[in-house]
């Protein structure tokens, strides 16, 4: 089922036609939610992120669009398509209304709500082979525009071909700086000893939900330090560790870059204190 401006309808109604701006232009932003048993996680940062970034790209903020309003049509939605019960994935989508060119005539929006059931209701440590390389094709902009959970992600699709085309599990991505970004669907996080790095916001990497909780539980652990700053490739094949991080699959050890074995010892000792602040939420 599909949740569109408060109506459920069913997966292959057609909703919206072809002067959709989010189709036209990118003109959209999305969150990408993990809901188990009904339970949202991390909604209020969710929220949070996206009434930032609708204020940022000018959208109307509709007045109904309150926390408990907005978290009462995810769940309506997930009640709706039978799948209280289980762990499920939330797409929900923003779009400014139809009507303008490149510049729109209103900044009114609408949103839609997508479901989709998904593996696990716990985070779980994946150990298989997961290799990544660079993705060189094309750079990610260090801006403010680049952190944002936009529909905008067509350097991200790119990437995505890319590894498929050379049997990759992932790419990392470059900004203008050469610097380290992000992976195409996650945060990176670099270890070195008891050091952990992750590029900051000004690199151009997304403002990420899970990247902001480790960073928030890394601040409390005596045995590691936290350190957001650039990270070029050369620091990658010296690294002991890398992991990626998203909120559908928590950490995601890397085992290999070009020639480089990694180990996973500590997002195994992440992955379960994670899970202890998603049960406690």
């Amino acid at each position: 089922m599909v949740n569109f401006n408060g109506k459920i309808l069913d997966n292959d109604t057609l909703y919206f036609n072809h002067n959709n701006r989010g189709i036209r232009y990118g003109d959209a932003l999305f969150e990408t939610i993990k809901v188990v048993n009904s339970k949202i996680f991390f909604w209020e940062e969710h929220y949070l992120r996206l009434m930032a970034s609708m204020r940022i790209l000018r959208m109307d903020i509709p007045m109904n669009f309150t926390m408990e309003h907005l978290e009462s049509e995810i769940l309506k939605t997930v009640l709706d398509s039978q799948l209280e019960s289980q762990p499920v994935r939330i797409r929900f989508t923003v779009f400014r209304d139809t009507d303008g060119l490149y510049t729109p005539n209103t900044n009114t929006v609408s949103y839609i709500i997508e479901v989709k059931e998904t593996a696990s209701p716990f985070y779980l440590l994946d150990e298989s082979d997961y290799i990544v390389d660079l993705y060189k094709d094309y750079w990610v902009n260090p801006d403010m525009l680049s952190t944002l959970k936009s529909a905008n992600k067509i350097i991200h699709v790119t990437a995505g071909i890319y590894a498929k085309e050379n049997d990759l599990h992932n790419c990392l991505l470059l900004n203008q700086k050469k610097n380290v970004v992000e992976a195409i669907n996650g945060n990176i996080f670099l270890v070195t000893g008891n050091v952990i790095k992750t590029p900051p916001l000004s690199d151009g990497c997304l403002n990420g939900i899970l990247r902001k909780q480790l960073i928030k539980m890394l601040s409390k652990i005596d045995d590691y330090t936290l350190e957001e700053t650039s990270i070029s490739p050369f620091e990658l094949q010296k690294a002991d560790e890398l992991f990626l991080t998203n909120v559908i699959s928590g950490i995601r050890p890397i085992t290999r870059y070009r020639k480089k074995q990694f180990e996973n010892t500590v997002s195994k000792k992440l992955i379960g204190r994670l899970n202890a602040i998603v049960r406690l939420s």
